[in-house]
């Protein structure tokens, strides 16, 4: 019994151990920015844009508003340097109910969809090596009515993973930074590799043909008899195309901000996550950009438009190196997939965590186990992601998560405008780069993407905001709880 009451007294007054450093920070956010996107959304980023110039130009915009948010952050990170992030900076830049409709809808659709469609992207690359585990490969149907739930052998690995390293996670924070330290370093060098690579065996003519009419505009469709037509995007169109575009750019960024999840368990996280943040995204951005140009160098644009499945980076692969090397890049988008769940997984459920000790989250996501981790909010967010998996597709998922994003990313970047009025005298170790031009910019740019997600696909923005606006009862549900504790 006395055992037992010990146990459990330490779990509730066990506290994050800062043990992460500016190396381990910057893995953190290159790792969980790398993970599936770059190798797979270029294909769908040209069919909605038709033009190597504007895919590069897609790229180049996101990149550059990726860097700014993250300089923008700096400033936030060193205001507020605890656990839970952007939560914290939206709590105290606004007010709570913002703050709980941005750590809701991370819990229900921004962290837990990119875990999902992370997962299930590994689970697509491992079925370039096994066969079996294939989306294609159904397992089970069940009629709705006119609908048919369906679940494939992809989605089973995908949880699987989830899973695994969700389990891996509840046993300590040194587990997980190994994990991450290892496979992100893994992907960088193989990136690397694989552009050195793609310029050694850059294709002059595919280059030159390629770039022949790099800014002409079109967005390619697939009409009733399976043959593809092509809308020319001129004005207003040209403006949409580029925002559908975005979404995979923008879904390929994301999760930078994962470092600022765990600034408890971060040491010096005044100076480490802004410079972590920094670092980690002029990295990925540099890496991106590069891999475009790896593409555009050796396939010709229909073959990247149309790569099986959206594989870009295995029909690059099988140019560059043969067979043998497409089995290679399959293996190392694995690598960077699981890698980058890892991330994702470790620093999510930290959010829950600082949500719940404000008491307005599940009481039990605010306890630690005996590792310093919190094994329920682990658990929670897990769960919550096996139900995407099984929800919707690759795409889907994208296109709903990057909406949702972009948004708190536009309000907690307005914060720091807010914060610089509320709070004049509060202790900035770091100010915002550029300020007041990047972050305004960024802020612009922001609104004018989601403004034309709204107006162009508008069937999966709606679903991310209506989750977010569920959060607000759930908020007064959870305050009226509180007061009544109280």
């Amino acid at each position: 019994m006395s055992e037992n009451k010990t146990s459990i007294m330490s779990e509730n007054t066990a506290s994050f151990k800062p043990t992460l450093g500016l190396l381990d920070g910057t893995m953190i956010v290159a790792g969980s920015m790398i993970g599936s996107g770059i190798f797979i959304v270029s294909a769908d980023m040209l069919r909605n844009v038709g033009g190597a110039g504007w895919l590069i130009l897609v790229w180049l915009v996101t990149g550059f508003m990726t860097i700014t948010a993250a300089i923008s952050y700096g400033e936030l990170s060193g205001m507020f340097p605890k656990a839970g992030g952007q939560y914290v900076y939206l709590k105290e830049a606004y007010n709570p109910l913002v703050g709980f409709l941005y750590g809701w809808s991370f819990f229900a659709v921004i962290q837990t969809g990119t875990i999902a469609a992370v997962g299930v992207a590994f689970s697509k690359f491992a079925a370039y090596i096994i066969p079996g585990v294939s989306e294609d490969n159904i397992l089970l149907t069940i009629p709705f009515g006119s609908y048919n739930f369906t679940l494939s052998a992809a989605q089973l690995v995908s949880i699987a993973l989830i899973v695994f390293l969700t389990y891996t996670n509840t046993k300590g924070l040194k587990g997980g930074k190994w994990i991450q330290n290892i496979f992100t370093s893994t992907k960088l060098l193989s990136l690397f590799g694989l552009i050195i690579a793609g310029f050694i065996m850059f294709k002059p003519e595919v280059w030159h043909a390629n770039w022949a009419n790099a800014w002409t505009a079109a967005k390619e469709s697939t009409g009733a008899a399976g043959q593809s037509t092509f809308t020319p995007l001129i004005g207003a169109a040209l403006f949409g195309g580029i925002a559908a575009a975005m979404v995979g750019s923008v879904f390929s960024s994301d999760a930078w901000n994962n470092v600022t999840f765990i600034a408890g368990e971060m040491k010096n996280p005044k100076r480490n996550i802004g410079l972590s943040l920094l670092l980690g995204t002029l990295i990925v951005t540099v890496i991106y950009v590069s891999m475009n140009f790896v593409y555009l160098s050796t396939l010709p644009l229909h073959e990247i438009a149309h790569a099986e499945k959206d594989r870009v980076a295995v029909a690059a692969s099988y140019v560059i190196f043969g067979n043998g090397g497409s089995i290679v890049i399959a293996i190392m988008i694995m690598v960077s997939t699981f890698g980058c769940n890892n991330g994702l997984i470790l620093a999510g459920a930290r959010v829950y965590y600082t949500m719940a000790k404000d008491q307005l989250f599940f009481k039990n996501a605010g306890t630690l186990n005996k590792n310093a981790v919190p094994e329920w909010a682990l658990w929670a967010q897990c769960i919550v992601a096996a139900i995407l998996c099984l929800s919707g597709k690759y795409g889907d998922l994208l296109n709903m998560i990057s909406f949702v994003v972009v948004i708190f990313y536009v309000l907690t970047i307005a914060g720091i405008f807010i914060l610089r009025v509320k709070r004049p005298q509060a202790e900035r170790p770091y100010k915002a780069f550029g300020y007041p031009v990047l972050p305004v910019m960024y802020i612009l740019m922001g609104v004018s993407f989601c403004t034309l997600l709204i107006i162009y696909k508008p069937e999966y923005t709606w679903p991310g905001l209506i989750v977010t606006l569920i959060g607000i009862p759930l908020y007064y549900i959870a305050v009226a709880k509180k007061n009544h504790e109280i």
